[in-house]
């Protein structure tokens, strides 16, 4: 089989090639999902007030849940006609970063972006930012389509677009860049960073610029919180460790509820899978009912926590502990319910908002044991960091966060000691990050075309992108291997470390279908330089 190969030129073209299409990725992002993110301000804030009105006039509560009733319906069938939208977006996203998974991104970026906003709107445990991710990602995608870049440059884009989706999201750029390298690609390479660089940079600066005629603050997201204690008691980390410890030993269970729910609610078959949706829906819509602290994401929630604010709305003129308890376990059975039905809505900034809550009352166990109440915030933050790490698994991106949602560095060492104890207290329960999990379950649901494995022999060319470098440090085809590595007459079998110089002939297979055969064979070619033979042979037997 012959392939027409298009010329890459050298590195430096290369990089600035990235750097253009960055730039241009995180415009567009920038630009949408600003405008999503201000809406769906609006519709929580809206769906707050009528709420409230039900509140007052119960007598009106039916028609709430039969409006409820009918969104479900209509949920329902947009994922039915559009299941990959179906969560938070995140796993989806994450696939098309690693380029195993591909989408209609001109489908997916207004179905996750209406849908989404619905979800909110209807008032339920809904955040923005999973789906400011994946419509930052489309963004990226459809930039690349636009352009008509190869599929190694358009995994770059959807993952300079996802970025700049989590930085507009939060206005926190530095936690845009670590998604990059923590949970998109698990790798640090050159071109991811210029990729998430150049795309946060220019996504921020839309915000900035579109924010204040849309209602969108420029500063950092919670500004109730004070860290003015002193970071030298050092009986403080003895708290720190025993909060964290309870913390993500709660995290761990939430994390296996999760997947007990979605296989539970994978049996549930009536309406052709679309009445599922009725039961967050109408659970939603009860516990809002209850407390306006489990509507919408969670940010207000979060804010109310801070020892500056007014403090947190009582349920039911409950103490503080049991309004915290009442407001943890809604939140945490919403948000069981939103990912097991496949809510399109965001749980990010939910799981953010069940470790604050579970920190502000384990503070207030900590004070009654003798700590000094003005740690009582920086323990929030640190058990929020510390339940986000436990289930994703994604301990630098949950340490950034922190710090540049508050832009405050004070309270550092101990909210590494306590992601740290979360991350060691989910590899003792043998969790698997949250979202790589996820996505497993979606590449499964797609299979379905026939495989073969493919060979190909190429020498590596001077100023390709393999050129020069490690093999663990080149952006690989999804699915290919690199079996055989030939260097001055010897043969090797190379290891993530082995170095590839021009000259080299390095034997790569993978695991392609049909219709994808002739991309994955020129992307291996564009990034290795040349084919060391005409013809591409089919593997006689499966390269492991």
């Amino acid at each position: 089989m012959k392939t027409k190969v298009k010329k890459l030129g050298d590195k430096a073209h290369y990089g600035a090639q990235i750097v253009a299409v960055g730039a241009l990725t995180g415009l567009f992002a920038g630009t949408v999902v600003t405008l999503y993110n201000a809406l769906a301000k609006l519709c929580e804030e809206f769906s707050r007030g009528y709420y409230g009105f039900f509140r007052e006039n119960p007598a009106f509560i039916p028609l709430l849940f039969l409006a409820l009733f009918a969104g479900a319906i209509v949920i329902g069938g947009v994922l039915y006609f559009i299941p990959m939208i179906r969560g938070s977006g995140i796993p989806q996203t994450e696939g098309a970063t690693r380029g195993v998974l591909r989408y209609k991104w001109y489908q997916v970026l207004p179905a996750m972006f209406a849908s989404s906003l619905f979800t909110i709107f209807m008032g339920l445990s809904a955040g923005s930012e999973g789906p400011s991710i994946m419509i930052g990602g489309a963004c990226g995608y459809g930039t690349s389509d636009v352009l008509r870049r190869n599929a190694i440059v358009r995994r770059y884009q959807v993952t300079g677009g996802a970025c700049a989706g989590l930085a507009v999201a939060f206005n926190a750029p530095l936690t845009g860049m670590a998604f990059a390298f923590e949970e998109a690609h698990k790798r640090f390479t050159p071109e991811v960073f210029v990729c998430a660089f150049s795309s946060v940079i220019f996504a921020i600066l839309t915000r900035n610029l579109l924010g204040p005629c849309v209602g969108l603050s420029a500063g950092a997201s919670f500004t109730t919180f004070v860290f003015a204690a002193d970071a030298g008691d050092y009986m403080f980390y003895l708290y720190v460790l025993m909060a964290s410890l309870l913390c993500a030993l709660i995290a761990v269970g939430f994390y296996f509820l999760l997947f007990a729910a979605k296989k539970l609610f994978g049996k549930i078959r009536f309406w052709k899978g679309t009445g599922k949706m009725l039961i967050p829906f109408l659970v939603g819509g009860a516990f809002a009912l209850v407390t306006v602290n489990v509507m919408g994401g969670g940010h207000d929630f979060i804010s109310s926590l801070g020892s500056k604010s007014e403090g947190v709305e009582s349920v039911f003129g409950s103490p503080l502990w049991a309004t915290l308890l009442i407001v943890i376990v809604l939140k945490l059975i919403l948000t069981v319910l939103n990912l097991g039905a496949g809510v399109p809505c965001g749980m990010f900034i939910p799981m953010l908002a069940i470790g604050a809550g579970l920190g502000a009352l384990l503070g207030e166990l900590c004070a009654l044991m003798g700590m000094n109440p003005a740690y009582t915030d920086v323990l929030i933050m640190i058990c929020m960091a510390t339940f986000f790490t436990t289930v994703v698994k994604a301990p630098i991106t949950g340490i950034v966060m922190i710090v540049e949602l508050t832009w405050n560095f004070t309270f550092l060492l101990p909210a590494i000691l306590g992601v740290a104890v979360g991350y060691l207290i989910g590899d003792v329960f043998r969790t698997e990050p949250l979202y790589d999990k996820l996505l497993e379950g979606i590449l499964a649901e797609h299979k379905g075309k026939e495989k073969r494995w493919v060979t190909l022999r190429l020498r590596v060319k001077e100023g390709s992108t393999a050129a020069g470098r490690a093999v663990r440090d080149v952006l690989w085809p999804a699915g290919a291997r690199i079996a055989l590595l030939e260097h001055e007459g010897k043969v090797i079998m190379p290891d993530g470390n082995s170095e590839l110089e021009a000259g080299d002939i390095v034997t790569a297979a993978g695991e392609t279908d049909e219709e994808h055969e002739a991309e994955f064979t020129e992307l291996l070619t564009l990034t290795v330089g040349e084919l060391a033979e005409e013809d591409v042979s089919q593997a006689e037997t499966e390269i492991t």
